[in-house]
């Protein structure tokens, strides 16, 4: 009875369909690309600027590459972690130091960025088409926002990453059963300690993540898991302890004292620049320097998205579902730890002195912000998803979701929901939610159009400060007095063959990171001066310029005069 039945071919036999990428991965894959490039082109063309902040970390990793000195804190000060200096040491034994091998670490950081944004959307329960429109939020790039990202000044550039990485392990710990993942639990606890090292900014976010854990897996935390988890934290932390242990440092009391706790500032205007300024500003709203009035209104959006993504969040995680949806809930669970980092992130912000005094350049305070990006555009795309599958994903048409095709069939809306059979309400949610949602990367592509037009400033100032350093090194000038923005520039820059001692305007002593520079200088008779062209201190300085022995004599060059003394 079976002689003229054909036998299936077993499953190792069967031929293999080559996998393609389906469309959204592949547009989120080139809109990735973009972004990287897009950044890579700005070092090139040396912006953003960069600043004796960074010239600081750049000689922190000239030290380690030379094997002089292993710094755990940002040189002059005993917080903000060297993680950097550490990472872009291997680059600057190689080439020398220069500011393009500070930066590729950085740039790599950002890419590590968008790709784990990228999963954590998807664990957390968003098709495709969302992770690509997460993607693209995080892609573009304006003044503030690639400051953050490039600039290796200490903290910024790995706390994103970092934040990603801790929210996809815990999604991975809290879901599913117990196992063996001590692995994962060791990874958390290293990266949450590396993270409080390099800068408690991140610390909301370590807190609301950590609380989970607890939550979920707190009789797994009570064995074995916990041992592990505590071991790799210490590990993490290692540097700060060791050295607080061995000079009595306080990393949080220098922080607080960074932050203005002890400055003047009204609660009106921290208030404006945390709450009004600060959030446009961190999600690349702004324009290099200014923040338009138009361009400020993300910062009502955001606040209201922050309750209205935590209450889903809360609706969903104390929703009854069955044990094979038991995902739901935990990934409704990292949404509402997210959106409680984000928020306690903003409340310090808007709380401080630095957010009233300086709000433009205090923003960077707020680069974590987009480690929530996630979670705290989640309601948007549920209220857009339906009117976008019935207005973009044509249903049924060629390369529209399907049955076979189940992670794009669920931006497609469930039978009597379409667009033109679901309720008012619904339209006109979808409708602003499609208005806001198309907002965000017009506004950001408007200032990032804004920074590339600021490139070439940032690009020949570059130059001009490589025609100071040839022009030291020409003059023999081995040791040098300027300002703070000057200084450590010319020092990293030269590989430390002209060092320079930090003065006021006044002439008098300023702060020098490195005490040995100021040392140095003062035991050369022969030390030169330097300062921008048309700057307060070169006014001050051209009062000493003449012909008699103890003056001063000046050579220029575009945008700097250096001043020698006369023997």
């Amino acid at each position: 009875m079976t002689a003229g039945v054909r036998q299936e071919p077993r499953e190792a036999d069967r031929p293999r369909t080559p996998r393609r990428l389906r469309l959204p991965t592949l547009l989120a894959l080139l809109v990735g690309f973009a972004g990287v490039g897009y950044r890579l082109a700005l070092i090139l063309a040396d912006a953003p600027p960069s600043n004796s902040d960074e010239a600081t970390m750049g000689l922190a990793a000239l030290h380690i590459a030379r094997g002089d000195d292993f710094p755990v804190w940002f040189y002059g000060q005993a917080y903000m972690g060297t993680l950097e200096a550490y990472l872009a040491a291997p680059l600057v034994a190689l080439a020398g130091p220069s500011v393009l091998v500070l930066r590729l670490p950085t740039l790599a950081l950002y890419a590590l960025f968008l790709l784990l944004s990228w999963r954590l959307t998807r664990r957390l329960g968003g098709d495709r088409w969302y992770a690509l429109l997460v993607v693209g939020v995080l892609a573009l790039g304006s003044d503030r926002v690639v400051k953050n990202q490039l600039i290796a000044g200490g903290g910024y550039p790995e706390l994103n990453p970092a934040g990603a990485a801790l929210a996809l392990l815990t999604v991975a710990l809290c879901g599913g059963g117990p196992g063996v993942r001590l692995p994962r639990w060791a990874a958390w606890g290293l990266v949450a300690g590396v993270l409080l090292w390099v800068d408690p900014l991140i610390l909301p976010y370590v807190l609301t993540l950590g609380a989970l854990l607890v939550a979920w897996r707190r009789r797994e935390l009570a064995g074995r898991a916990g041992a592990v988890l505590g071991g790799a934290l210490l590990l993490g932390v290692a540097p700060m302890v060791l050295d607080n242990l061995r000079h009595g440092r306080d990393p949080l009391t220098a922080v607080l004292a960074a932050s203005g706790s002890g400055a003047t500032a009204g609660w009106v205007e921290r208030w404006h620049g945390g709450l009004v300024v600060g959030p446009p500003l961190a999600m690349g709203f702004c324009s290099p320097g200014r923040c338009a009035p138009w361009q400020l209104w993300w910062a009502p959006v955001l606040l209201v998205l922050l309750v209205l993504a935590a209450f889903t969040a809360w609706r969903a995680l104390r929703r009854p579902v069955p044990p094979a949806s038991a995902g739901r809930r935990v990934s409704a669970g990292v949404r509402l730890a997210l959106l409680g980092g984000a928020a306690a992130v903003l409340a310090a912000y808007a709380s401080s002195s630095a957010a009233g005094r300086t709000p433009l350049e205090s923003g960077r305070y707020l680069s974590c912000l987009a480690v929530a990006v996630p979670a705290l555009l989640w309601p948007l795309w549920q209220a857009a998803r339906p009117l976008v599958a019935r207005l973009v994903l044509r249903p049924g048409g060629r390369g529209a979701p399907g049955p076979d095709r189940p992670d794009e069939a669920s931006v497609r809306p469930a039978p009597g929901r379409l667009v033109g059979a679901a309720p008012v309400r619904a339209v006109v949610a979808g409708v602003g939610a499609v208005v806001v949602l198309a907002g965000m990367p017009g506004t950001q592509a408007g200032a990032t159009v804004e920074t590339i037009r600021a490139a070439p400033a940032a690009h020949a100032e570059a130059d001009r400060h490589r025609m100071l350093v040839d022009a030291l090194g020409d003059l023999g000038v081995r040791h040098a007095r300027g300002g703070y923005w000057t200084c450590n520039r010319i020092a990293f820059a030269s590989a430390e063959e002209t060092v320079c001692a930090v003065v006021d305007d006044d002439l008098r002593p300023g702060f020098d990171r490195l005490p040995a520079y100021r040392r140095a200088v003062a035991a050369d008779p022969d030390a030169a001066w330097v300062a921008p062209d048309g700057s307060p201190l070169a006014a001050r300085l051209d009062r000493q310029l003449g012909p008699g022995a103890g003056a001063l004599r000046v050579i220029t060059i575009p945008g700097w005069r250096i001043y020698l003394p006369r023997r």
